[in-house]
């Protein structure tokens, strides 16, 4: 960690009281969209916003250091960071994705393999068989989602980036669910890791934007290039609302997961469900790796229940915590239905090969006493049994 110092505590005070001009203890927001040059031909550090932004970069800043990265891209939004992490790739260039992933990455790798700008393999990355098959087609790139978005199955960092590095491929790790709190994959041989910080970054719901943190100087440099010509660097507006949710990452994360541990015992006893998915729980499948590889198991989870479609919808018009909505990682609680929202644009074949059936619910835990959430899951799961 820079200077020394833990992960929390740079959370807490990178950029705190450094403002030159007044003494102000909490960063200003640059909202000037152009700069001053001093002279003529003497351009200043900042000439234009789109370029660099002394808050976006202060964001930038803080989130490459909590990640041990050299250098980090601050985007409009989480689909605009994945994309930029694959710009490099080149029509004929093979990219090697999870077939379990988030429905909106699906979508725009799918369209983008559609309009011949790469070729995309959908492979089960805890298949060590699959898997090698697929690096064995020699792929540019290789992208990681663990937890994977909505059925939590992990997969090993350090194995999956060290045979992507064997193949010649660069390895993007998306760590939107546990955030740099809880993994670090650079740490474990990841060369670039993605983030929607709409997501626990900025933890209120309030702010769309992602972020792309490079292992490599040089690469780093690149992509922001990229990002500046293409203009998908986010707002320093954006920028200020979610460093100032960073401030409180490390709190919130740790309360989150404490409850949805809680959930997720709860939900696995409860004869309405039939299977949960929680790397917190011994039986999941992925329970010892993720001890090994995360430094927690977070706030998500998902659980299906025995009553499929008909049961969802009993239980999600009884809830009265929880609230129907996507996106995830915010305060507030919230239960999607990942078949019918997150992944309503998979082909119906794809979401059956992933796992995700209709009777599937993503629950996102917040801030909430723990009490209340469990009654409430308690109520809708009443519900959801008198079918």
């Amino acid at each position: 960690m820079s200077e020394g110092r833990a992960a929390r505590t740079i959370a807490a005070t990178n950029g705190v009281a450094q403002d030159t001009a007044f003494g102000a203890v909490i960063a200003p927001i640059h909202l000037s969209t152009t700069y001053k040059f001093p002279a003529f031909e003497k351009p200043g550090p900042y000439d234009y916003s789109r370029l660099g932004n002394p808050t976006r970069d202060q964001l930038a800043d803080t989130i490459a250091k909590l990640e041990g990265g050299a250098r980090a891209v601050m985007t409009a939004s989480g689909m605009a960071a994945l994309d930029l992490a694959l710009s490099g790739l080149c029509p004929g260039d093979l990219l090697v994705a999870p077939h379990d992933c988030y429905g909106g990455t699906h979508r725009l790798l799918s369209l983008r393999a559609a309009r011949g700008q790469y070729r995309v393999t959908f492979v089960d990355q805890t298949d060590d068989d699959a898997l090698a098959a697929a690096l064995a087609r020699n792929p540019k790139i290789v992208l990681i989602e663990t937890p994977s978005n909505p059925l939590m199955r992990v997969v090993d960092i350090h194995r999956a980036t060290a045979l992507a590095k064997a193949a010649g491929a660069l390895s993007v790790v998306d760590n939107t669910f546990l955030s740099p709190a809880l993994q670090q994959p650079i740490s474990l041989g990841a060369d670039l890791v993605v983030h929607s910080t709409t997501k626990f970054l900025n933890g209120h719901s309030d702010v769309i934007g992602g972020a792309v943190i490079a292992a490599d100087a040089a690469l780093g440099e690149d992509l922001a290039a990229w990002a500046n010509t293409i203009g998908v660097t986010g707002s320093p507006l954006d920028a200020y609302l979610t460093l100032r949710g960073v401030r409180t990452l490390f709190v919130r994360v740790e309360h989150q997961q404490e409850t949805a541990a809680a959930l997720a015992a709860f939900l696995d006893a409860h004869p309405a469900v039939r299977r949960v998915h929680y790397p917190g729980l011994t039986s999941h499948p992925g329970h010892g790796l993720a001890k090994a590889q995360q430094r927690g198991f977070g706030a998500m989870l998902s659980f299906e229940l025995a009553g499929g479609l008909e049961a969802v919808r009993r239980l999600v018009t009884a809830l009265q915590v929880f609230t129907l909505a996507e996106s995830l990682g915010g305060v507030e609680s919230l239960v999607a239905h990942p078949a019918t929202m997150t992944h309503a644009a998979m082909d119906p074949d794809a979401r059956a090969t992933a796992g995700i059936t209709d009777g599937l619910l993503r629950l996102s835990v917040g801030l909430e006493a723990e009490e209340d959430l469990l009654a409430d899951l308690s109520r809708g799961l009443d519900a959801a049994a008198r079918i």
